[in-house]
């Protein structure tokens, strides 16, 4: 209870409060991951910093190997820190108050309703209590699936230590694997893609959707919200799966050089992991160009709202593409499923993209600058990965400068709380006392 009356004893608002504890996260395991037992090399403290940061967004960039550097010790930290990450303080620390048989107050409710990104306050504890259930029930069976693929590999201990960090790491989209070629090794093993990709397309879908689908368990009577997820998903998810194997296909560093079977499984791993996983199976780096700008695509647009994966949301994309094909019929709403969206929710997913790209922009400005011995398509493509929270690199990542880790660690922390949420943050709240004249604008 005290974690909680401490945060709202100040007044600051939802998404002040929100990116207030992300970034008390961040510092708490930066300071856990200097401790001498939780290194087995010497960690600076920018490097432990990055660390921390891209653990607590949940994105997996990392500037030291996490199976190398860092003792069992140290990457229990990291696992705990993705957990925090993915599910966000405020639902450990209302856990924690529930436990304790506390009453929560409205001031609390609303903060969850601003870390779950819901409409409004009713429900957010029972959906708090059904989401940690939920997550903590996926990664304990994904743990059990994976052990019986790595315990005879790695023996009991490693084996079921190996099993429980990817799955708390797949769950929550992080992307962090104790291997520096991430899963490489098991590009053809249909047992890992599968377990791993059902862990973070699951943990990306949303808490919402992930109620929804639990209470609900007919399609027709889901929320718009729902139904949005699921359909748009699965379309997405197939057509980037046949768009990277035409791409890729002939590509002898990745997919030609592979049996038909590895092929599958490479080309839906690698479709599927830029939203925003962060797992890989096949070298990023010798992509084709083409099949690069293609992830960039999926990284910005990402997965679900109120997930443990960040981007500017699957629905925020789709409504703007609703928007846009609305327009050109000549009709005044968007609709879909047979439900009007109101224009209010397309102004929202219009000011996300918008602020999305203004931020990114800056963000490779800046790292042209500070990397500019660097391919420009590399940093690009760490731009949009760090913002995505994806964890993909094309590697830069460990070549980056002082000043370059710390705009990627903006970037990360930009990308997890949400660049609308950030803008609330720091916005000072006024009521208009005049309203003005409407005037006319040439556009196009």
């Amino acid at each position: 209870m005290k974690i909680v009356n401490l945060l709202t004893h100040w007044r600051f608002s939802p998404p002040q409060l929100l990116a207030l504890s992300f970034g008390v996260v961040i510092i708490v395991g930066t300071l856990l991951l200097k401790l001498p037992w939780s290194t087995v090399e010497t960690v600076s403290w920018m490097d432990a910093f990055f660390t921390a940061a891209s653990a607590t967004t949940v994105t997996g960039l990392v500037v030291v190997d996490t199976g190398s550097a860092f003792t069992s010790f140290g990457q229990v930290i990291v696992m705990i820190l993705i957990k925090i990450g993915g599910l966000g303080l405020m639902t450990f620390a209302i856990m924690t108050v529930l436990v304790l048989g506390k009453r929560i107050g409205l001031k609390e409710r609303v903060l969850l309703q601003e870390a779950l990104n819901q409409h409004s306050i009713g429900g957010v504890v029972r959906l708090v209590k059904i989401l940690f259930v939920f997550s903590i029930s996926m990664e304990l069976l994904a743990t059990i699936f994976l052990s019986f693929r790595w315990v005879p590999e790695y023996g009991w201990g490693h084996g079921v230590f190996t099993s429980l960090f990817h799955s708390i790491s797949a769950f929550n989209n992080a992307g962090f694997s104790i291997w520096s070629d991430s899963l490489s090794k098991y590009v053809g093993d249909p047992s890992i893609n599968i377990v791993i990709t059902i862990l973070f397309i699951t943990g990306g879908l949303g808490f919402t959707v992930i109620y929804d689908v639990m209470t609900t368990k007919k399609f027709r009577l889901f929320a718009l919200h729902t139904k949005i997820m699921l359909v748009g998903t699965v379309v997405l998810n197939i057509v980037a799966m046949l768009v990277i194997f035409l791409l890729e296909y002939s590509n002898p560093l990745t997919l030609g050089s592979m049996s038909s079977g590895e092929q599958f499984w490479a080309s839906y791993f690698q479709a599927v992991t830029p939203r925003t996983a962060g797992f890989n199976t096949i070298d990023i780096g010798s992509m084709n160009p083409g099949t690069i700008v293609f992830m960039l695509l999926l990284m910005f647009i990402g997965a679900g709202s109120a997930s443990t994966a960040s981007g500017v949301k699957l629905t925020t994309f789709l409504v703007i593409l609703l928007a846009v094909f609305t327009y050109l019929r000549g009709k005044q709403e968007p609709v879909i499923f047979r439900r009007r969206i109101n224009n209010e929710i397309v102004h929202r997913a219009l000011a996300i993209v918008v602020i999305s790209l203004i931020v990114i922009f800056l963000s490779i400005l800046a790292l042209s600058v500070t990397e500019s011995n660097a391919p420009f398509l590399n940093i690009v493509f760490e731009a949009f990965s760090a913002f995505g929270t994806v964890g993909l690199s094309m590697g830069l990542t460990e070549e980056l400068s002082f000043l370059g880790k710390q705009i990627i660690i903006v970037l990360m922390f930009i990308g997890r709380i949400g660049p609308l949420t950030l803008a609330f943050a720091l916005a000072k709240s006024s009521k208009p006392l005049i309203t003005h004249p409407k005037g006319d604008v040439f556009t196009g």
